[in-house]
């Protein structure tokens, strides 16, 4: 079964690079920007070895799903408030959203796992050259990035747009990445049978296409929906193939 979710995997990664997403044709000067600071700031340097031992790759929740996460963070902001005069003020805000994006799933096994990666994420930022209320705003973003659930009050504007940006940015790897990555981690990790595979596809569809309802920022209202729609045509094909492989093992194993 193994080599056949290998294929199916490797099908899929080719489906995914034809998509040509316009949030990245649309902001790419943004998406370099973005980078860089992920790259090089102390900040997000330093955090990212202080998150690693946390997040789960085997899971599907992992150091990568982070990263873009995180990046993608980093573009919402320049891109939402581009309309600010001060360039300082947007780089902070960046960062702080980055900072969001590596720790949103620092606590993912764990049974509510927003609220308590928000409250770990108190006790790995407590030495950080962070303000309070800096810290207190990357924790409510990370308690209010899960989807389908009754979203918090935020205290003020800004706390609202870092927690917004944190979950649109973390929504838009329910697109082409829930094939690319997500699904055969979690596949692996659960020691799923392809049958149970093929019978859990169609329900996990119907929750994705649920997210485009979801986006919070404008930026994400308008780009949102084309990462969905791309995962769900890459969704679709993937089902197939591991369709024909489900009905193909049944006929060789007698069960027809």
């Amino acid at each position: 079964m193994i080599d056949r979710l290998v294929r199916v995997r490797h099908k899929a990664k080719i489906l995914a690079g034809k998509c040509s997403l316009e949030f990245y044709n649309h902001f790419s000067s943004e998406h370099v920007l973005s980078r860089e600071v992920f790259f090089s700031h102390p900040m997000i340097a330093r955090l990212r070895e202080d998150v690693l031992p946390f997040l789960n790759d085997g899971f599907g929740h992992g150091i990568e799903h982070s990263k873009k996460v995180a990046i993608d963070a980093g573009v919402l902001v320049m891109v939402e408030k581009r309309r600010w005069n001060s360039p300082q003020e947007i780089k902070r805000l960046c960062v702080l959203a980055q900072m969001s994006g590596l720790l949103h799933d620092i606590c993912r096994q764990d049974e509510a796992h927003a609220q308590k990666g928000a409250e770990f994420s108190l006790v790995i930022l407590q030495d950080y050259a962070i303000s309070d209320q800096d810290r207190k705003n990357i924790a409510f973003a990370v308690a209010n990035h899960e989807a389908f659930r009754e979203t918090i009050q935020a205290e003020d504007h800004r706390q609202q747009l870092l927690s917004d940006i944190l979950y649109d940015a973390d929504k838009f790897r329910w697109g082409p990445d829930n094939f690319i990555t997500t699904l055969w981690e979690i596949c692996c990790y659960e020691e799923w049978s392809l049958q149970e595979i093929v019978a859990r596809f169609p329900k996990g569809l119907d929750v994705i296409k649920k997210i485009n309802e979801t986006f919070r920022t404008e930026t994400g209202r308008i780009y949102g929906p084309e990462f969905i729609r791309c995962g769900l045509e890459v969704g679709g094909q993937v089902y197939k193939l591991l369709l024909e492989d489900s009905r193909s093992n049944d006929v060789h194993s007698g069960h027809v």
